[in-house]
């Protein structure tokens, strides 16, 4: 029996708009425990916005969270899976977009959200399924590094 994403997404997706501040991205963020948002336009689902897209586009570059908008920060177009959808699917479609969020829709509307930690959570089949993946589809080297195991690092003499 293979697992759906809907056996492993979170159905609490946390959003806000596109016209809100990065700083008050952030802040939600931090409140709520999530690594990103799903960012509305008029109440629809646009883009996504990412702890790392707010390092890289605003704080690595200087810029005022306070000034910089959601909208400018985000990445879009979003990128849309399915409840229904196999977690091998959901892997593949992730790999191959070079995502680590994806949230899922159902009829048009917004129903969860699941990121490669929930896949690689659902160990040990997910591994399984990551390492058909790498056999035969290139995966980014962030991806791949979670399958190799971790040497202990060596102390310094």
């Amino acid at each position: 029996m293979s697992l759906a994403v809907k056996d492993i997404m979170a159905t609490e997706v946390i959003t806000i708009d596109e016209n809100a501040s990065v700083r008050e991205a952030a802040r939600l963020m931090s409140e709520k425990n999530v690594g990103c948002l799903v960012v509305l336009r008029e109440g629809e689902p646009v883009g996504i916005i990412t702890e790392r897209d707010i390092l890289v586009r605003v704080v690595a570059e200087g810029k005022d969270p306070d000034a910089v908008k959601v909208g400018w920060v985000m990445s879009s177009p979003i990128i849309r899976g399915r409840p229904d959808m196999t977690i091998e699917e959901a892997a593949r479609l992730m790999t191959s977009k070079r995502i680590k969020k994806l949230p899922i829709f159902e009829g048009g509307r917004l129903v969860g959200i699941i990121t490669l930690t929930d896949i690689v959570s659902a160990q040990p089949y997910i591994l399984e399924v990551l390492e058909d993946i790498l056999a035969t589809d290139y995966l980014p080297p962030r991806f791949t590094k979670l399958l190799r195991p971790r040497r202990p690092r060596q102390r310094a003499r």
